[in-house]
């Protein structure tokens, strides 16, 4: 938890104990007799995130779809950096972060058309499915389920080390934010 942009780091120690946290979590509401699906990025701190679940027999599905949001050329700096070596990139990003796209990388816009297949195959299952990702990717997951209109995705609070249970019912999603598991 170093503030950089992207990179695919490992688990910070904070990561590391969320890890174990999320395994007992799992294991007290989903035995290991549910059908639980377990989806991650490919990204090395998510698989590290899922370790201990996929210990106990769960298979676990890599979607590239789950990886962060492609930052470009700014990938692996600090927000302060960018805003010091490409001032002109951070006030376009900071004016609309929907639409603004990193040089060689993408904007929110291009995760949403990203995550397209991910949320046909989500909404085909009848089965919960555990999906561990990345900011970005989350909260257009989480707009997407709780329907958001897409210019509220940049903004969502999404903080580290919770799980939300979004339940589907009938004309809505029920949602239970447990925090700090």
């Amino acid at each position: 938890m170093q503030g950089l942009i992207g990179g695919d780091s490992p688990l910070s120690p904070w990561g590391v104990k969320y890890a174990q946290q999320l395994d007992k979590f799992i294991q007290a509401h989903y035995p290991d007799d549910t059908r639980l699906s377990v989806w991650t990025s490919t990204m090395t701190r998510t698989g590290q995130t899922v370790e201990r679940i996929a210990a106990h027999g769960r298979v676990v599905v890599k979607w590239k779809q789950l990886d962060e949001i492609d930052a470009g050329i700014c990938d692996g700096m600090t927000y302060e950096q960018v805003a010091t070596q490409y001032p002109d990139e951070y006030r376009a990003r900071q004016t609309n972060k929907l639409h603004y796209r990193y040089p060689r990388g993408e904007s929110y816009q291009d995760v949403i058309h990203r995550l397209e297949p991910v949320i046909t195959e989500l909404m085909r299952l009848d089965r919960p499915v555990l999906i561990v990702a990345h900011q970005a990717i989350l909260r257009v997951l989480y707009a997407y389920l709780t329907n958001k209109h897409p210019e509220e995705c940049p903004t969502i609070e999404i903080p580290l080390h919770v799980v939300i249970q979004i339940t589907p019912k009938a004309y809505h999603c029920e949602e239970v934010w447990h925090h700090p598991i």
